[in-house]
């Protein structure tokens, strides 16, 4: 039986030019969340791009993971953030749990309209896949990625499906209508946390295999039951091949 019983957005404003109070709401948002609970903030959330001085937001990167792994005992904690190996800079996301990064990925489809590609080198596509902990398969798609079908191939069969996202504010509907259309087509539950910035579109949300959404621009907490039996259920009762 699964530990997991509740999945948790953070959604809030970060910037730039305050590292340590970008980690501050995260820290809260993480003490907030139950135990066994399945947690998910922003892409990029401690640092934002921070392109401008992207070796910082790496330092800080590196030091704030310590503290994330610490609140991280029964509670899995998702999120990503700028990463450095063999002087390349990625865009990495992670999964802590139980004091431990049990898995990570570079973003493989870097944003060019907004110059990622300049800055971050390209994760790689065998990456992409679905990672099971504690008896469920988790899959992450950052961003961007949500848009190519040849990586919802990849993560056919992932029971919860984490999307960690800075989407600007002018393709909000379509960030709403692909996140949904990817919890009802996986017959998986979805988690979308996107930046509250002025520019971003907001738009977090939790999405049962069935459809069902919390989304709610006003909180920056959202919470939903995890049930694994609505999983199974779903893809019982509309059988499109998904085991």
């Amino acid at each position: 039986m699964t530990t997991f019983k509740h999945l948790v957005s953070l959604s809030y404003d970060f910037y730039e030019d305050n590292y340590e109070q970008n980690l501050s709401k995260l820290v809260s948002g993480i003490k907030k969340a139950k135990e066994g609970s399945i947690i998910l903030s922003s892409e990029l959330c401690l640092t934002n791009f921070s392109f401008n001085d992207i070796q910082s937001a790496t330092e800080f990167g590196s030091r704030a993971i310590e503290e994330i792994l610490k609140l991280s005992v029964n509670k899995l904690i998702s999120f990503s953030l700028t990463t450095k190996r063999d002087e390349n800079y990625y865009n990495t996301a992670v999964i802590c749990y139980n004091g431990k990064i049990v898995y990570q990925r570079d973003k493989y489809k870097l944003f060019k309209f907004g110059d990622e590609h300049k800055h971050f080198s390209e994760g790689s596509l065998e990456d992409v896949k679905i990672v099971e902990i504690d008896g469920v398969r988790f899959a992450i798609l950052i961003c961007f990625e949500i848009r190519f079908t040849k990586l919802w191939e990849k993560i056919r069969g992932a029971d919860v499906i984490l999307v960690p996202a800075l989407w600007g504010s002018l393709r909000k509907e379509q960030l709403e209508i692909i996140s949904n259309s990817l919890a009802v087509i996986n017959q998986a539950y979805v988690i979308v946390s996107n930046s509250k910035n002025s520019d971003m579109a907001s738009s977090s949300a939790l999405i049962s295999p069935f459809g069902k959404q919390i989304r709610d621009d006003s909180k920056d907490f959202l919470q939903m039951n995890f049930k694994k039996s609505e999983i199974k259920k779903m893809r019982r009762y509309m059988d499109v091949g998904i085991s």
